[in-house]
C-alpha cells in the first residue's frame, strides 16, 4: 500500500501532466480544425476543439506503467486495463479526427473488453448482498458485454461541459475512500489516476468549455472504470456491485434513454439531445448547475453504498433508496422537459 505522501505526489504529477497535455492538444486541435461544430442536436453554440480526453488516456496509461514497474499494480491488471484501454483510446482518437463507422468502433471495444476479461480471469462469481453468486462461463460473456456497455455509456453521457470528467472524479474519489474504509486499498492507484487526470482535464472543460473530451476520453474512462471494477471484484477489493451503485446516475440515464429510443426504433448511435441531463439544460438549467447536481447525486449514492456495507442492520433499504432517488429525479426532468422522438 503506497504511503499518503507517495499517493499525493503521484496524484499531483498526474494532474499537472493531464493539464499541460490538454493545453497542447487544444492548440493542435485549433491548428488542424479538429472541432465540434454545433448543430440542432448540440448543447453548445460555438465551434469547440475536441479530443482533449487523449490527455487523460496518455497520463493514465503512463501511470499504470509506473505502477506496475514499482510493484503497486499486478502485471495482469496492467495488461488488462492498459492494453484494452490503449486500443479503445486509439479508435476514439481516430473517430475524433475523422469519423469512423459505429461497427468498427464496436468491434474494437468488444475485442478490448474480451482482452481485459481474459487477463482479469473472467467473472466466475459475483459478491452480492453478502453472498457469492456463481456465474461460471456465462459470467465472462456478461463481463465482456458489461464493459462494452460502460465504455459507450460514458460516451453517451458526455454531452455537456464538465459532466463526464466530474462523474469520473466523484465516482473515483468515492470508490477510493470506500476501498480504504473497507481495508481493501489494493490497486487504488488506477482510480486515483483517473481522478487526477480527469481533474487536470476538467480545468479546460468546465463551463464554458475550452475543449471537449471527445470519444478518446469518454470511451477510455468508461472502459477503464468497467475493467477496473471487474478486477476489484476478482481481487477481493471493492465489489463490482458497489462500483455499479456509485455510477448508477450515468447507468440509469443512459440505459433508460437507450431503451426508449430502441422502443421508438430510432438509430441509437445517432446524435440527439434526449438524455435527462441534456433535457435539464434545454429546460433552462446551465451546464455548470446540471454538472454540480450530478456530483451531489453521486455523493448521495456514495452514502448509500457506504451504508449498505457498514450498516447491515438497514437490510435492503439503501439498495431500494438509490433507484428510488434516481427515478424521482428522472421523472422531475421528464415533467420539466418531456423526452420526444428525435
Amino acid at each position: 500500500m503506497p504511503s499518503l505522501l507517495l499517493s499525493s505526489v503521484f496524484f499531483l504529477l498526474a494532474f499537472a501532466a493531464a493539464f499541460a497535455i490538454t493545453a497542447l492538444v487544444r492548440r493542435h486541435a485549433l491548428a488542424n480544425a479538429i472541432l465540434d461544430i454545433p448543430n440542432q442536436r448540440s448543447s453548445h453554440s460555438i465551434p469547440t476543439p475536441r479530443g482533449g480526453g487523449i490527455a487523460i488516456a496518455i497520463v493514465t496509461l503512463a501511470g499504470i506503467l509506473v505502477a506496475v514497474a514499482t510493484g503497486l499494480l499486478p502485471a495482469r491488471v496492467a495488461l488488462a486495463v492498459g492494453g484494452g484501454g490503449a486500443a479503445v483510446a486509439l479508435v476514439g482518437w481516430a473517430d475524433d479526427k475523422s469519423s469512423i463507422s459505429a461497427a468498427a468502433r464496436l468491434t474494437v471495444q468488444l475485442a478490448a473488453a474480451a482482452w481485459a476479461v481474459f487477463w482479469i480471469g473472467g467473472m466466475p462469481s459475483l459478491r452480492m448482498a453478502g453472498m457469492d453468486v456463481s456465474l461460471g462461463a456465462v459470467g465472462s460473456v456478461v463481463a465482456v458485454l458489461g464493459i462494452t456497455w460502460v465504455t459507450n455509456l460514458f460516451n453517451f453521457m458526455d454531452g455537456i461541459d464538465g459532466l463526464a470528467a466530474a462523474e469520473a472524479i466523484s465516482v473515483g474519489v468515492a470508490g477510493v475512500v470506500l476501498m480504504y474504509l473497507l481495508g481493501r486499498p489494493g490497486m487504488a492507484v488506477i482510480p486515483v489516476l483517473l481522478v487526477a487526470t480527469s481533474a487536470g482535464f476538467l480545468v479546460w472543460n468546465w463551463a464554458p468549455a475550452k475543449i471537449f473530451m471527445g470519444d478518446v476520453g469518454s470511451n477510455f474512462l468508461g472502459f477503464t472504470f468497467g475493467a477496473f471494477a471487474l478486477a476489484s471484484e476478482n481481487s477481493g477489493g471493492l465489489p463490482l456491485v458497489a462500483w455499479v451503485g456509485l455510477a448508477l446516475l450515468f447507468i440509469v440515464d443512459a440505459t433508460t434513454t437507450l431503451a426508449r429510443r430502441l422502443f421508438w426504433r430510432e438509430k441509437v448511435y445517432a446524435a440527439h439531445r434526449q438524455h435527462a441531463y441534456q433535457r435539464a439544460v434545454a429546460a433552462g438549467y446551465s451546464h455548470a448547475t446540471v454538472t454540480l447536481a450530478a456530483v451531489a447525486i453521486n455523493g448521495a449514492l456514495a452514502v448509500l453504498v457506504y451504508a449498505q456495507h457498514f450498516s447491515p442492520s438497514l437490510g435492503v433499504i439503501p439498495l431500494l433508496l438509490a433507484p428510488a432517488i434516481l427515478i424521482g429525479i428522472y421523472l422531475f426532468v421528464e415533467h420539466l422537459y418531456p423526452m420526444r422522438r428525435a
